[in-house]
């Protein structure tokens, strides 16, 4: 999903004359992940909190809420909680991951987010050390060398579930607690913090009126300009969110008779960032699932094909280029395409925050008057990326959010 543009950005930390920042993100922030989080506090606040979104962060954020027995409310805009976590269990036999996937870090984090003591993690997990990998620009079908597989997983270790997802973590750790108080198909349209109290109108008329909010939507909905604040957003606030590359992509999920591709292909060619993987990669199963994900210029040039069926049927025939026409040969006819960069409540895919140094992830964390806050991936001061990332976002704010904190 991530090799070619990530492996290039290592090769050159790695060259670096002088030790960067670049080197700590991700598995290699672990140890800023903080000893203490929310969790570990108890909080007296008597006015009401309003989450907007039932992403990661937002769930995170009214896990210490109703743990404090403070009044809150989280409106959603979509009829299910997870933002960009969701599960499909009917095209294998094991759940899959359409939205994130990787865990970024090393597996005791998965305890540190759910505040259990000690490392020894309750997931089984598969460390993701590829067997054979390949790359593909077209034209050559090239096999990357073990020595070369070894130093991406020794430099950069990833994870992943062996028998659930990051929805069933979050789902157990996170939603469970706080699902009760979701109001679903809730879009909102407009944040007013003119007041003492802070006004959140939704689309379809409801006015919810609270103490303080938490916004925790995506960048991509805030750069749309889809949720109007009065006041307007500063230029500095307004400059810092359109500086957040936040690219268009989907991942598409094949079923095959038999598998005839290797872990990972990495295509170099011109439609962009295009990375097709096992996605049944260490798992106990007989299920033969080949997963694509399509980011930036990729996606946008898939996007103009109109149709799902289209779009499987290009995919398809540049697996047959590459594997010499087996892919139509062994394909099942079922498939999933979920379009995160199309989805009105998302609008893309995800945020290398910790790696982009035009971010300026204090401007974004900003409160509007100690009334508005915002939290997600894109706000984790600790460099943990990801699902880690957004969580531990979801509890850093809402600390400050408490303790009336800028």
């Amino acid at each position: 999903m991530k090799y070619q543009n990530k492996f290039l950005l290592l090769i050159f930390c790695l060259f670096s004359l002088t030790i960067s920042s670049c080197f700590e993100w991700g598995a290699r922030a672990f140890e800023n992940f903080p000893n203490e989080t929310a969790l570990d506090k108890t909080y007296n606040y008597d006015g009401k909190v309003i989450i907007v979104g039932a992403g990661a962060s937002g769930l995170a954020a009214a896990k210490i809420l109703e743990r404090n027995n403070i009044d809150y409310q989280i409106l959603e805009a979509t009829d299910r909680y997870g933002g960009r976590l969701k599960k499909n269990e009917t095209l294998a036999d094991f759940p899959i991951d359409i939205g994130a996937e990787w865990i970024h870090n090393m597996p005791e984090v998965l305890n540190r987010l759910k505040g259990k003591k000690g490392d020894v993690i309750d997931e089984e997990l598969t460390p993701y050390h590829l067997e054979s990998a390949y790359s593909w620009d077209g034209k050559k079908y090239k096999e990357v060398s073990k020595k070369e597989i070894d130093f991406r997983f020794n430099f950069f270790p990833e994870y992943k579930f062996k028998h659930s997802t990051w929805y069933d973590f979050v789902n157990e750790n996170f939603a469970s607690e706080v699902k009760h108080k979701i109001k679903y198909n809730s879009v909102v349209t407009e944040v007013n913090y003119v007041g003492d109290k802070v006004e959140v109108k939704t689309k379809n008329g409801e006015v919810h009126t609270a103490d303080k909010v938490l916004v925790t939507v995506s960048i991509g909905v805030l750069k749309s300009n889809s949720i109007q604040f009065v006041p307007d957003l500063s230029a500095e606030k307004k400059k810092a969110i359109n500086a957040v590359e936040f690219l268009p992509g989907f991942k598409l999920f094949l079923k095959f008779s038999e598998k005839f591709y290797p872990d990972v292909v990495d295509l170099t060619h011109t439609k962009g960032e295009v990375v097709y993987y096992d996605i049944a990669f260490k798992k106990e199963t007989q299920s033969n699932i080949l997963g694509a994900l399509f980011l930036g210029k990729s996606a946008e040039e898939y996007y103009r094909l109109d149709s799902e069926e289209k779009i499987v049927s290009d995919v398809l025939k540049e697996l047959d280029q590459i594997f010499d026409g087996k892919a139509s040969e062994l394909y099942t006819g079922e498939y999933i395409l979920e379009n995160w960069g199309q989805h009105q409540f998302t609008r893309g895919t995800w945020v290398n925050a910790a790696l982009d140094k035009n971010i300026n992830v204090e401007v974004l964390n900003q409160s509007l008057q100690n009334k508005v806050y915002f939290a997600g991936e894109v706000y984790d001061v600790h460099r943990q990326m990801g699902v880690p990332g957004a969580l531990l976002s979801g509890y850093v704010v809402i600390d400050r959010l408490l303790n009336n904190e800028k």
